[in-house]
């Protein structure tokens, strides 16, 4: 079976509010890429991928008049791919929806929040409010989710049963500050918060894993081993914290390109973004996007691949899938294979 994260660019511009491709020469939410340079892309890139399943992250948006639902399920008709069936958790108010598309005849998942917005202080549902102490001052700091995770109990059509929680985690710019410290303090604000927001979601894994369910963690976090400056400042990425990489007895989620990038700068790096930076002209290589694994799923063999078009021999000689992954998003397809 296998399984994906994939972080696709403004996926809501490319549906109008029936649910519809505005498959066109107007321009999509991608810079001088058309909506219907980015669609060819996402069906070449799907069908390519092949994938049980896919975790979609800035999947289109969900309101009074759109259907998150209904646009996917539009495209996997449109993109002719076995994962035709789309589910939603919590709706957000940012235009980038969590979602999963599937097929129905490999998987059945179900939208199964865990936890208690009102009494469940440790990990409270995704939707409720988390209570910790952001700048040790001995009060208790409020912590939501702007993009819920996804949390859904799924069944293989062989009958085994798994969980898997998407993820969206993402630190805000420092809107409004007005000097370079102001930045700063707002900069590790921000951080602070999406920090606290990995710790959530890591009370979360382990609830499961002293069930001994198994799990998978899968999406676009944001951060990673090495990835910026405030990882001296705080001693560990968002990453190593869901990951439980942090020296503890509790027990960790397993993801190679993780560990690559804790190796060292010297060492390889692998990346699942590109990024052009106009100031520099020049592209912005990052590893953000990821699919861990608990420890009961490595005996299911698994096989991590990153969909780049520069870092991986067989797609980079793959010319039409090359320039498709490059219209289709700034974020390149994370993929698992396990023997379920």
């Amino acid at each position: 079976m296998r399984i994906a994260t994939y972080n696709v660019e403004w996926f809501n511009a490319l549906f109008d509010d029936a649910g519809q491709l505005l498959n066109d020469d107007g321009w999509s939410g991608r810079q001088d890429v058309t909506r219907a340079e980015q669609t060819a892309g996402l069906i070449a890139v799907f069908r390519a991928m092949d994938a049980d399943a896919v975790l979609v992250v800035e999947a289109p948006d969900e309101n009074r008049r759109r259907s998150t639902v209904r646009a996917l399920e539009t495209f996997a008709e449109a993109a002719g791919i076995r994962a035709h069936r789309a589910i939603l958790g919590f709706r957000n108010d940012t235009e980038q929806e969590i979602a999963l598309l599937y097929d129905p005849d490999r998987l059945t998942p179900r939208h199964d929040p865990q936890g208690d917005g009102q009494t469940d202080r440790r990990a409270p549902r995704f939707d409720g409010t988390f209570r910790i102490d952001l700048d040790i001052d001995a009060t208790l700091d409020v912590v939501t989710f702007s993009k819920p995770p996804l949390e859904l109990a799924c069944t293989t059509s062989g009958g085994r049963a798994f969980r898997m929680i998407g993820v969206h985690v993402k630190s805000k710019a420092p809107h409004g500050a007005r000097n370079p410290d102001q930045a700063k303090r707002l900069a590790i604000a921000n951080r602070r918060k999406q920090l606290a927001q990995c710790i959530w979601i890591r009370h979360r894994v382990e609830e499961h894993l002293a069930r001994g369910d198994s799990l998978i963690v899968l999406g676009d976090f944001n951060d990673g081993p090495g990835l910026d400056e405030f990882e001296h400042l705080f001693g560990r990425s968002g990453v190593e914290i869901v990951m439980g990489l942090d020296g503890g007895a509790q027990p960790e989620l397993h993801e190679p390109h993780a560990r690559l990038a804790m190796a060292g700068k010297l060492a390889a790096q692998p990346s699942s973004a590109r990024f052009y930076l106009p100031d520099q002209k020049a592209y912005l290589s990052a590893l953000l996007d990821y699919v861990m694994v608990s420890s009961d799923l490595m005996a299911a063999r698994p096989s991590w691949r990153i969909w780049h078009p520069f870092d991986d021999p067989a797609i980079y000689r793959d010319e039409a899938l090359r320039e498709a992954l490059l219209a289709a998003s700034d974020h390149f397809p994370v993929s698992v294979d396990l023997d379920l």
